[in-house]
């Protein structure tokens, strides 16, 4: 070991001083506490980001291809999707306004034809039946959200009625009655209370299409992620008469806003490690005034003045690194309570934990964030160290 490693180590650990060793343990405790709640924010604020995408995109396509006047021979274009390399599934629906009514109380729902036998390979509807069969939707069967049916009161087997406006001869509405053959809960209350999803033929027959006719496509594709660059693939193959939305177009301001969010806490938790760099240059200054007398003594055979700073820099990181390796134990250890033992309202967030996602790049933003700001607290007493004259140093003995 380096004598001015060893040096800082001892002014570090030494027990004669109560007083300093108290000082020394608030300032570890200080930047532990502040990368810890740093690790736990963090990762709960991405983990109900995760989990709040996965819902997104398991209720909707990765990616969404619409016409304006709506697609015809759709599966003919469904064909040429599917040889895009990147895309495993696709799928034609139907989607628009419509009124439902049941014993004479009517609300707006948006409505959702699908491909009953492709559907469940684009998106996840099937995994959130909580009550019937997708099976059942084909001919007159209609599922419902979970909210939908708390608010009315219904369950399997209840008849509800589709009015589509304008489908009828001269303008008329027409009034489609259908039964429900299942419930769905997607845990988001927008898609659980205004959503209902049709077989496609019914949609069709609902908005007065044709049987080869449909508004959009669903496509599904292996990695999320890509969804972009798959996009421009679709453009380069269908053309520029056709809108292609991916999820992530979609739901574009949702997502920065939670991106906001994180790194605007990011930077406030960030100011909790600051306050804590102040205990370091008060517990490295307090060391410099206890210690003038050995740093005359080192001056005077002969240490350099850089050896002087670099002992008092080390001791004020050795603070810093001994706190951030605290700050991230209890952090990763509150975050396993926090998502094994903590419960959430499951009526609320679909989930029954609180969800805790710790990312490395996360991580090793707040690690090294600490660890800077731990550094630059030492600058001011190291350097104040160093600048000490052996006579003024040795004079007060």
């Amino acid at each position: 070991m380096h004598y001015e490693d060893w040096i800082s180590y001892r002014y570090l650990t030494a027990k004669k001083s109560r007083f300093l060793s108290f000082l020394n343990f608030i300032s570890v405790a200080g930047v532990a506490i502040g990368v810890m709640s740093l690790i736990v924010v963090i990762g709960v604020m991405a983990g109900f980001g995760n989990n709040l995408r996965e819902k997104i995109v398991g209720t909707t396509p990765h990616i969404m291809i619409e016409k304006e006047i709506g697609i015809r021979d759709f599966a003919k274009i469904e064909d040429k999707v599917n040889t895009v390399d990147g895309v495993t599934s696709v799928s034609a629906y139907i989607q628009g306004n419509i009124f439902l009514e049941s014993n004479g109380q009517a609300m707006g729902v948006v409505v959702r034809g699908i491909q009953t036998t492709k559907e469940d390979s684009v998106t996840r509807v099937k995994q959130y039946l909580v009550d019937g069969k997708m099976d059942d939707l084909r001919g007159d069967g209609i599922v419902i959200g979970k909210e939908l049916a708390r608010y009315y009161g219904f369950k399997l087997g209840d008849q509800v009625s589709l009015i589509s406006p304008g489908a009828g001869m001269a303008g008329q509405a027409w009034r489609y009655p259908l039964t429900i053959a299942g419930i769905f809960k997607t845990g988001m209350a927008d898609f659980d209370m205004n959503l209902v999803v049709v077989d496609l033929a019914k949609a069709q027959q609902l908005f007065n299409l044709d049987p080869n006719e449909a508004t959009g496509i669903g496509v599904k594709v292996k990695d999320v992620y890509q969804a972009e660059a798959i996009k421009t693939k679709l453009y380069e193959l269908l053309g520029y008469g056709f809108l292609i939305r991916t999820w992530i177009d979609i739901n574009r301001n949702l997502f920065e806003a939670l991106f906001l969010e994180k790194w605007g806490l990011f930077i406030i938790l960030t100011l909790m490690v600051i306050v804590a760099s102040f205990n370091i240059i008060s517990t490295l200054i307090v060391t410099v005034t206890s210690k003038i007398h050995d740093i005359g003594i080192l001056q005077a055979i002969g240490v350099p003045r850089a050896s002087i700073r670099k002992i008092f820099t080390k001791q004020g990181m050795l603070i810093g690194v001994t706190g951030i390796f605290w700050g991230l134990a209890s952090g990763f250890g509150v975050c396993y309570i926090l998502k094994t033992y903590i419960q959430v309202p499951a009526e609320i967030y679909s989930i029954d934990h609180v969800p805790v996602d710790i990312q490395l790049s996360d991580t090793i933003a707040i690690v090294v964030a600490a660890f800077v700001i731990s550094y630059l607290a030492t600058i001011y007493p190291a350097s104040r160290a160093a600048k000490l004259q052996p006579v003024e140093a040795l004079r007060y003995e």
